[in-house]
């Protein structure tokens, strides 16, 4: 697999606060990694940085071999990039179809000249309850529904690669497995994904790779295997 994400030695403030020390990482074409560690570390720093919501001071990230550090959010999604934030943005007065619909783009083509598109009859195959609820007011549905909603809207854009932020969050067990489902799925069907998540057993139970975050550094890197045969390193970096 190649590397459809590098980011090397990456650095951002907020203020005077140095926020990321020298972050890298990489993220291989088809995969799933994890970005994992306590609250504070960093890790949503991370995406906000890649997707050009915060600018670095220092560093390069490379998608798809062009540098697009300090671009504009907008110019990097052009490009196949999606964000799923924490806080589940979306229109809360706007039904859920008018919500996928603000996020709809047009599909990339594969290299057979064929286009690759997440349609509506697509993203309701893999959400169904979406579609049950396709004329409901955002703002009525509940976290979880929401949580999905947010997800279906940011692949209607087409992305190559998926950056998520703690989609799991304050959900009910039924739905955290869902929302677990799903990201599964999804990368199933060709969507590179780079996670944040704080519940360890989904992140593990997803992960091709993973990363550990201490306070504003990557701490280690490596496989599922290779963590579980480290626990002085799970306890040093997950462990509250």
């Amino acid at each position: 697999m190649s590397a459809l994400l590098e980011v090397s030695h990456l650095n951002a403030f907020y203020g005077a606060s140095h926020v990321l020390q020298d972050i890298s990482l990489v993220v291989e074409q088809g995969k799933i990694i994890c970005l994992l560690g306590r609250n504070g570390m960093g890790k949503s720093t991370t995406l906000k940085t890649i997707m050009g919501l915060v600018r670095p001071k220092a560093g390069t990230i490379h998608f798809k071999g062009q540098q697009i550090a300090g671009m504009p959010p907008h110019q990097i999604s052009r490009l196949g990039v999606g964000y799923v934030p924490e806080e589940r943005a979306m229109f809360p007065t706007l039904s859920v179809l008018d919500n996928l619909l603000m996020g709809k783009k047009r599909g990339r083509a594969d290299k057979a000249g064929k286009l690759d598109t997440w349609s509506l009859e697509r993203i309701y195959g893999h959400f169904p309850i979406l579609k049950d609820r396709c004329a409901a007011k955002a703002a009525i549905l509940s976290g979880g529904e929401q949580q999905m909603l947010t997800l279906a809207r940011t692949l209607m854009g087409n992305p190559e690669l998926l950056l998520v932020d703690e989609p799991t969050e304050g959900l009910a067990p039924l739905m955290v497995k869902e929302i677990r489902d799903v990201l599964s799925e999804i990368n199933k069907a060709g969507v590179t994904v780079l996670l944040v998540e704080h519940n360890l057993k989904v992140a593990l139970s997803l992960a091709d790779h993973i990363y550990l975050m201490g306070k504003a550094h990557i701490g280690f890197g490596g496989t599922r295997e290779d963590l579980e045969a480290q626990p002085d390193i799970k306890r040093k970096y997950l462990e509250v």
